[in-house]
């Protein structure tokens, strides 16, 4: 109950506080190439339940059918105001939209496509699929510019599973057996320092 109060209170207040930065992002994505201003793919909850994230879309439209689901910095699908926003993970701020409609928390492991949920363990991604996805999470304190690991390779999303999946799913797991309102709020705190600096 506190957790989602919590979730409510910030996601709210965040949507406000952000929303100058919101309006710009957007106008510059419409002015840049055509398309959504916000990408709306189908991510895996709580339970199992799919639903539709929302993210400030950063690549050219129909980028899924020219390439992986992995996305190297160096990607060329990537618009320029896409390079930014993903540089300081302003393109992930409208989850805030999630958040507050309860498909996601502010903390908890980063929401996933069904096809990396398949490709778990049943016990882990029963364990994993325990808790509501996160904004933010230790995975991505962990590795904040996974796009620069997979720069330069060949086929992102077998570096993606090679070099970093293995860290993310134990941090994961780690997570949802630690999990606690003042871990979350570390969590936050350490996100903000690790996105300003």
């Amino acid at each position: 109950m506190i957790k989602r109060l919590f979730d409510v209170i910030v996601s709210f207040l965040g949507l406000i506080i952000t929303a100058p930065i919101l309006v710009v992002v957007a106008i510059l994505i419409k002015q840049e190439s055509p398309g959504s201003v916000f990408y709306r793919g189908v991510r895996v909850g709580k339970g199992g339940k799919e639903f539709r994230i929302f993210k400030f879309r950063t690549m050219v439209p129909e980028a899924e059918k020219l390439g992986g689901p992995s996305t190297a910095s160096d990607d060329p699908r990537l618009t320029k105001i896409g390079k930014f926003l993903r540089k300081y993970q302003l393109d992930e701020l409208p989850q805030l939209l999630n958040v507050l409609k309860g498909e996601m928390s502010l903390v908890g492991p980063r929401p996933e496509v069904p096809s990396e949920i398949e490709s778990l363990e049943p016990g882990i991604r029963k364990i994993i699929l325990s808790i509501k996805p996160g904004l933010t999470s230790i995975a991505t304190i962990a590795n904040p510019h996974e796009g620069e690991v997979l720069r330069g390779s060949q086929d992102p999303h077998k570096t993606y599973c090679e070099k970093i999946k293995p860290e993310k799913i134990g941090l994961n797991l780690e997570y949802v057996k630690r999990q606690s309102f003042w871990l979350d709020i570390k969590i936050i705190i350490k996100t903000f320092l690790v996105a300003v600096f």
